[in-house]
């Protein structure tokens, strides 16, 4: 009775896509990004593109591969392609089927201007980032591929919003009275690696700071980041270098967890630095002081640093009568 299926194919060591895709079998296979995530099992990013790459050697007869075009190593993706000689879509920026042309980032929504090969098409993702806007597009891309109807893919998408750990935003209320004394949280904890680190830093930076409601004239963009595992010799380095994204010039205050992350720590100017722990269960003590109203808190590093334990102790800041509510249920 099931017409579609939805199967996610990952990885954390060669040679582990190409099999599982075989048992999948899939019509379309979609890979929306490579980036320098498990980088510790592979020489460098291109054995990654080529391990991801393989998902194609799966395809049923007459399958589609959907990769993004903008990924450093697209064309690794399109020379599997011609070697299989199977069809293909792309989407991106720029010479793409699917191009992403704009995206506006609201308070809890994006909306998306695009291009299907030449045709205007609108979308509106219930998240914040540039990133979800270009995987919004290769989920519409392979909407496409398979015949279903676009338009209702819109109307789905625009519904769909990203889970804990992955993205989720909530109103954290601290005062059962004055309900203008909040903490915005960006829950992104799940998962990190530095392409989906300055993502999340970018959603960050326009988060809506509200001044003038506590104790702190004015409200501001925090950040806890925990280590981003699996990156091998160049770990150190990864960590460190994040201090110097453009992005962190409009972070407030950055808390860091983890060995990795001291690097940054050390990297980052006097001003910048909230404090180091060597565990998230460190960090949480005394989360009460760290945080103030009309705060913007992101919460992100890979799941086995659990920050999930920052993001609950957050949570546990609302007052019992007004708990955290989705951010898109107040917008």
């Amino acid at each position: 009775d099931i017409e579609y299926a939805v199967i996610e194919i990952g990885m954390n060591n060669p040679g582990e896509i190409a099999p599982l895709a075989k048992m999948v079998r899939p019509h379309v296979a979609l890979i929306t990004m490579v980036a320098a995530a498990h980088l510790a099992a592979f020489d460098n990013i291109c054995g990654i593109a080529w391990e991801k790459a393989s998902i194609l050697d799966g395809l049923e007869e007459k399958g589609t591969g959907v990769f993004n075009n903008d990924c450093s190593t697209a064309l690794i993706l399109l020379s599997k392609v011609h070697d299989l000689k199977c069809r293909s879509v792309s989407f991106g920026l720029t010479g793409s089927d699917f191009k992403l042309k704009s995206w506006d980032l609201g308070q809890g929504n994006t909306v998306v201007e695009a291009e299907v090969r030449g045709a205007p098409l609108l979308f509106k993702i219930d998240a914040v980032g540039k990133h979800f806007a270009m995987n919004g597009l290769g989920a519409l891309a392979a909407t496409e591929v398979l015949g279903a109807d676009l338009a209702l893919a819109v109307q789905s998408l625009g519904r769909w919003a990203p889970d804990d750990g992955r993205g989720a935003r909530e109103v954290i209320h601290l005062d059962p009275v004055e309900t203008q004394m909040v903490i915005e949280l960006i829950d992104d904890s799940y998962n990190a690696n530095p392409t989906s680190m300055e993502a999340a830093l970018d959603v960050l930076a326009i988060g809506r700071i509200i001044n003038n409601t506590g104790t702190i004239a004015e409200g501001r963009r925090i950040a806890f980041l925990g280590d981003m595992k699996e990156l091998g010799s160049q770990a150190v380095s990864m960590h460190g270098d994040l201090a110097c994204l453009d992005v962190m010039e409009t972070i407030d205050k950055i808390y860091c967890i983890g060995p990795l992350m001291r690097h940054l720590y050390e990297a980052l100017p006097l001003e910048k630095r909230g404090l180091w722990t060597e565990t998230s269960a460190e960090m949480v003590t005394n989360i009460r002081r760290k945080l103030k109203s009309g705060d913007v808190v992101l919460v992100k590093g890979s799941l086995s640093m659990k920050l999930a334990l920052v993001v609950d102790a957050i949570r546990k800041m609302s007052h019992p009568v007004s708990a955290g509510t989705k951010l898109q249920d107040k917008v």
